[in-house]
């Protein structure tokens, strides 16, 4: 239970004309004990606020009234986005990446929310195994919209094997009441070669067009399998399985637009990499709500490096209108090191999107840019994605590298300064220029560092 604690004050704002301090602790508004900040969102918008506050090492708490326009900012940063206790989920998924992380991560790492609060904040899945008929009327009174749930399979009973929580079996029955109360949700499906593809992906499909058809839209992704997973049933797809996801993706996407459905069926396009396929092009997307799941994001960077169009960064979340709501996870900050730009320009990544970066290079003039595709020997297995790289493989790619290179890395990878085995950015063997993960901001970067270069006469 972390309560609610003020992190920040704004200056000239309602909050910083009354005794108010960073840390002090939030006991209640307007009377009320808020339990996350969608409900002190929901109380500081009158024009009279009344809050009692506890001052840190004093045990007595003292009242504070601030009043301001109906609707205005209060001015205040709250540290944490749930204060009572995150529900943390009790399902067992054969497929869960946490179960796959090595030991002596920092512990926030392995924790595991099925909650749907955050699910709201920042677009975590959800199974809703835990989801209460409580929950089901707040998220309609308060139109908590849009959520996000992991469906995986449409079978009762498989779903409840892959989940390893009986409750499985019957909690998609939420999904029914979201729907059917007019809540926009997004779902997921992490596919795992002969577990729930095939005939049992096809089931889920027709399924999600007959009995779930407002869904907004339905991602397929595919199982990350590192070198530290203990399950014999998990194994990473192959070129021909990845090849059948997506030709079963395409055909149900087409299937839901002459049906004249609003749901949106599309495999990530890591499916279409490990297939050898190009991803679809950004004209055959209904939106980008999922390019954090993969879907989209090939087509979405390509428009945004080659037409310096603006793209919202990776591990932004997908709801940003709640006032105060604080980063959170691997959506915190991600942090900055700049570095001087030198003659030569290395960019590290990962192996998925190196051969992507170099066509958009050769594209736009920039053939003197090393693009480096960095193995994830940390993880291992099929974890090919950038935003796992870690300091440990990034710091091995570093040393080989010339002294006076500018090395580019994107900072999808980082979360406060900090890689996902606990290296810092100061920790590396070298300096690095960490680079906002949009095809703008790596466009100007690169345009930047051209411009700044002497070139020999």
């Amino acid at each position: 239970m972390s309560g609610a604690r003020i992190s920040s004050i704004s200056l000239d704002s309602p909050a910083a004309s009354v005794d108010l301090a960073v840390g002090d602790e939030l006991v209640s508004i307007n009377g009320r004990e808020p339990t996350d900040i969608i409900e002190y969102q929901q109380l500081v918008d009158s024009e009279r606020v009344t809050l009692l506050v506890r001052r840190e090492g004093e045990s007595l708490s003292r009242k504070v009234t601030i009043d301001k326009e109906a609707g205005a900012p209060l001015g205040l940063s709250i540290d944490s986005a749930v204060f009572d206790r995150i529900r943390t989920c009790d399902n067992h998924c054969t497929f869960c990446f946490i179960y796959q992380l090595p030991k002596g991560l920092r512990r926030s790492l392995y924790v595991k929310d099925d909650d749907f609060r955050l699910s709201f904040l920042y677009g975590n899945y959800t199974t809703l195994t835990r989801f209460t008929e409580f929950d089901l009327e707040r998220v309609i009174d308060e139109k908590l919209s849009p959520l996000y749930v992991s469906i995986h399979t449409t079978n009762p009973e498989l779903r409840a094997e892959m989940l390893r929580n009986p409750r499985g079996a019957t909690s998609l029955r939420w999904l029914r009441e979201l729907l059917h109360a007019g809540i926009e949700v997004h779902g997921q499906v992490v596919v795992c070669p002969q577990v729930n593809d095939a005939s049992e992906l096809e089931r889920t499909l027709t399924d999600v067009l007959t009995s779930y058809p407002s869904l907004a839209s339905l991602a397929l992704v595919p199982v990350g399998v590192s070198d530290f997973s203990l399950e014999e049933s998990m194994r990473p797809h192959t070129s021909e399985e990845a090849r059948r996801v997506v030709e079963l993706a395409e055909r149900f996407h087409d299937l839901a637009h002459e049906m004249g459905l609003s749901v949106s069926i599309n495999a990530s396009d890591e499916f279409y990499l490990v297939a050898g396929l190009v991803p679809p092009p950004a004209t055959y997307f209904d939106s980008l709500d999922q390019a954090e799941n993969g879907i989209g994001l090939v087509a979405a960077f390509r428009e945004s490096f080659l037409h310096h169009r603006p793209m919202s960064p990776l591990g932004t979340g997908f709801f940003q209108s709640v006032d105060g709501a604080p980063a959170w996870g691997y959506r915190a900050p991600r942090g900055s090191s700049h570095a001087n730009a030198g003659r030569a320009v290395t960019i590290l990544t990962g192996e998925y999107a190196a051969p992507i970066l170099r066509d958009l290079l050769e594209q736009v003039g920039h053939r003197d840019v090393v693009v480096r595709a960095v193995p994830n020997t940390y993880f291992g297995g099929n974890i090919k994605v950038a935003g796992l790289l870690t300091g440990h493989d990034l710091s091995l790619a570093l040393a080989e590298l010339p002294d006076d290179t500018l090395v580019l890395i994107p900072d999808v990878c980082v979360n406060e300064g900090r890689f996902l085995d606990g290296v810092t950015l100061a920790e590396l063997t070298r300096s690095v220029r960490t680079v906002p993960t949009t095809g703008l901001d790596l466009r100007h970067v690169l345009d930047e560092v051209a411009a700044t270069t002497l070139v020999p006469s």
